[in-house]
């Protein structure tokens, strides 16, 4: 995928949600993996040109991990000219050695939410852009549907009311495959993800699910994603 392509998947997403207006300033959520990698860079390119003029800087939280390395981060926000903020906590050793989860990913993402959440209202923010793709909406709609016997998945864009914050995902209509795509291409580092249950989640049964039906069932996930787009759920009537 050439940075091009990358810049109009987001330019829509922006456009047809109404995610950003002028003055906005905004903290990205920068894990390091490759999904916020591609969210930072496009961010910081369409900033320059956006009529909507708004701000950006990036915030890290950090699991806790022995050996997680970040500098190459920091390296990337110097070289973009974005502030950057790493959110040092201890939720790794809460959620594996305290209380010892089973199925960690649901509280891990509550408390990594929560963690940027402060933050971001810390710096000033009034919005928190997620690095969540397509088939990452795909993929938590089938979760909740499989799980939860219930129809929804991310929003593109909702609303925090006890911290006045907004929370928008301009990678929604980018497929993952072309996100990795980038990422080799560009030859962009990335941090590995050092979560212990990391290729062992719900999650990931889900991913080989579709992945195993969309070799039998043409353009699957496409499918999946216009049927969400018709549905209804709260937040993805554009206006």
């Amino acid at each position: 995928m050439k940075h091009q392509r990358l810049l109009s998947y987001v330019r829509r997403a922006v456009d047809d949600y109404k995610m950003i207006n002028s003055g906005d300033k905004i903290a990205v959520g920068l894990s390091g993996g490759k999904d916020s990698v591609c969210l930072l860079l496009a961010l910081s390119d369409l900033r320059r040109f956006y009529p909507n003029k708004f701000d950006i800087c990036a915030v890290t939280v950090s699991l806790g991990f022995d050996g997680t390395d970040f500098s190459a981060m920091n390296s990337l926000c110097e070289k973009l000219n974005v502030d950057y903020h790493v959110v040092e906590t201890d939720i790794g050793d809460i959620i594996f050695n305290e209380r010892k989860e089973t199925n960690p990913c649901s509280l891990c993402a509550k408390m990594r939410k929560g963690a940027l959440n402060d933050k971001a209202e810390e710096l000033g923010c009034n919005k928190i852009a997620l690095g969540h793709n397509r088939d990452d909406i795909t993929e938590t709609f089938m979760m909740s549907l499989i799980f939860e016997a219930r129809i929804n998945t991310f929003a593109p864009v909702s609303y925090l009311d006890r911290k006045k914050l907004y929370s928008i995902r301009p990678l929604m209509y980018v497929p993952e495959k072309e996100i990795k795509g980038y990422i080799s291409k560009n030859e962009l580092t990335i941090v590995k993800n050092p979560c212990p249950a990391n290729g062992n989640t719900k999650r990931q049964e889900i991913k080989d699910l579709l992945y195993d039906l969309g070799k039998k069932y043409d353009n699957l996930d496409g499918k999946i994603f216009s049927a969400i787009q018709r549905s209804h759920i709260k937040g993805w009537d554009k206006e």
